[in-house]
């Protein structure tokens, strides 16, 4: 049953929040703050000692069960989310409190992570499925937390790309179940299709595949279904850090992972033209989003695009089906969440503490807000992919197994990281130049109020920056887990 812990825990404390409707702040953030600590300190458990352990919970039909299980990828997407949401939680306690609705918004806050660790610790397709599903529900009211036109707009949106991607995926789904070995087993690693019933429909489930790959990658925000990412960035910043860096983006790559290593199974896919459509979108869209980041002025908006290019670097990685390509995709799906989360926070900051929300406002204000200045520049360093931080380690992992991999696509994808890198370069550090260098204009006097947030948002950027510098130079034995995982050790 501790398997079920941390979804259960999160689920009912999410409910509570609502239902109890505090009146207290201080009550509220502790009760919060409980349930988030004690569902990750499960979930670290479950990370760390946790292999193997597996537990079916219902039985719908013969072949659809829900099954929750640990093993390499669950250890490596919950070690992700159980470390982030603690920091996430408590910065948002006090970003939340220049925002209404902080009940309704900690309620979902909370069951939204809780559906995540569902992800997580799914044990075959469709229990990886109903969680994906239950996580669009979930995270919609935070996309619509203003409740005003722009919220309410993207939260339509968001909702129409995400009913639509799973709707692709539930074909994908079907033909796994009605083509696999042992359907309502768990996750096997190299695939669970069943290679005699699968003769002489290989073309249907290859475009099967792509479908499904298509439909998670909505929420990996695959070209051209990415529309709804930059959308939702009208969310507070606490949600789009948990949209962009932690729960949802995340849950689509992982989700694709699951598809091409735990169901379809490389052997199947590798060679194919399923293959090269998969890498093909993936190294477009790294580039597509690079660019797109570059001409966008709104802060948060860029980073959402710059959200769209790195996600494809995890999909590209798991694209090239070889284990070296997947150890180099987990590793950019780890490092980039730290990263991502960092910046989304530092710009979360920036926003509530001058009003200020494009890249030529911010002139001048680097020198009143030097920490969360500092703390956004050496992040966009570590996610340009400059050693020794902690971008290069993931970005030199994927380049090398691409390399490895030696065929058109592969270096197609190579090429499309170095140009992405050098486009990000110019659109991060353009904000840090522009923030730190650049004086004031006649008629953009620095507001009284920019200066450094209080410790409760300092705090987690402090810790999140220490890990970004520390994995970079010493990222080995992580590195060597993930390569592990990606050759089915764990």
């Amino acid at each position: 049953m501790i398997l079920l812990f941390p979804v259960l825990i999160l689920l009912a404390g999410g409910l509570c929040t609502a239902l109890f409707r505090f009146r207290s702040r201080t009550a509220r953030s502790l009760f919060v703050g409980a349930a988030t600590l004690a569902a990750s300190a499960v979930l670290g458990w479950l990370v760390a000692r946790g292999q193997g352990m597996s537990l079916s919970v219902l039985r719908l039909t013969e072949n659809l069960t829900i099954a929750f299980r640990v093993d390499g990828p669950a250890r490596v997407f919950g070690g992700l989310i159980a470390f982030l949401w603690p920091l996430a939680t408590l910065y948002a306690f006090e970003y939340m409190e220049h925002e209404e609705r902080e009940n309704a918004f900690f309620s979902y806050y909370l069951m939204s992570y809780g559906v995540t660790a569902g992800i997580a610790l799914s044990g075959n397709l469709f229990t990886l499925y109903a969680f994906y599903e239950l996580l669009t529900l979930v995270t919609l009211p935070l996309v619509l937390h203003k409740m005003d036109a722009t919220s309410i707009h993207a939260g339509r949106w968001y909702l129409y790309y995400s009913i639509s991607g799973a709707a692709l995926a539930f074909i994908g789904m079907i033909f796994v179940l009605t083509y696999g070995e042992n359907p309502a087993t768990e996750f096997v690693y190299g695939g669970v299709l069943d290679m005699e019933r699968v003769r002489g429909h290989e073309d249907l489930l290859l475009a099967v595949f792509v479908m499904s790959f298509v439909g998670f990658g909505v929420k990996a925000a695959v070209f051209p279904l990415h529309h709804w990412l930059p959308t939702v960035s009208v969310a507070p910043t606490p949600v789009t850090a948990l949209l962009h860096a932690v729960a949802v983006v995340k849950a689509g790559a992982f989700a694709i992972i699951r598809v091409i290593y735990y169901s379809f199974g490389t052997d199947f896919l590798r060679g194919t033209w399923a293959q090269e459509v998969a890498m093909g979108l993936a190294a477009f869209t790294i580039v597509f989003g690079s660019a797109m980041a570059v001409k966008e002025q709104h802060i948060k908006r860029r980073l959402a695009y710059s959200t769209v290019s790195n996600l494809s670097y995890v999909v590209f990685g798991a694209a090239l089906m070889t284990p070296a390509g997947l150890a180099g995709g987990l590793s950019h799906m780890l490092f980039h969440g730290v990263m991502k989360l960092t910046l989304f926070s530092c710009v979360g900051a920036v926003m509530v503490q001058t009003g200020r929300a494009y890249v030529q406002e911010l002139r001048g204000c680097g020198r009143s807000m030097p920490f969360t200045f500092s703390v956004f520049t050496i992040v966009s360093i570590a996610l340009v992919g400059i050693p020794p931080l902690v971008g290069f380690v993931s970005k030199w992992n994927i380049a090398t197994a691409a390399a490895e991999a030696g065929d058109l696509w592969a270096y197609i994808g190579i090429a499309a990281l170095i140009v992405s890198a050098v486009l990000t370069a110019v659109y991060l550090l353009t904000i840090a130049v522009t923030a730190v260098f650049m004086p004031p204009g006649d008629s953009a006097e620095i507001p009284a109020r920019c200066l450094d947030p209080g410790w409760r948002m300092k705090l987690p950027l402090a810790v999140l920056t220490a890990v970004v510098v520390i994995l970079g130079v010493a990222s080995v034995p992580l590195v060597r887990f993930l390569n592990g995982v990606a050759a089915g050790l764990y």
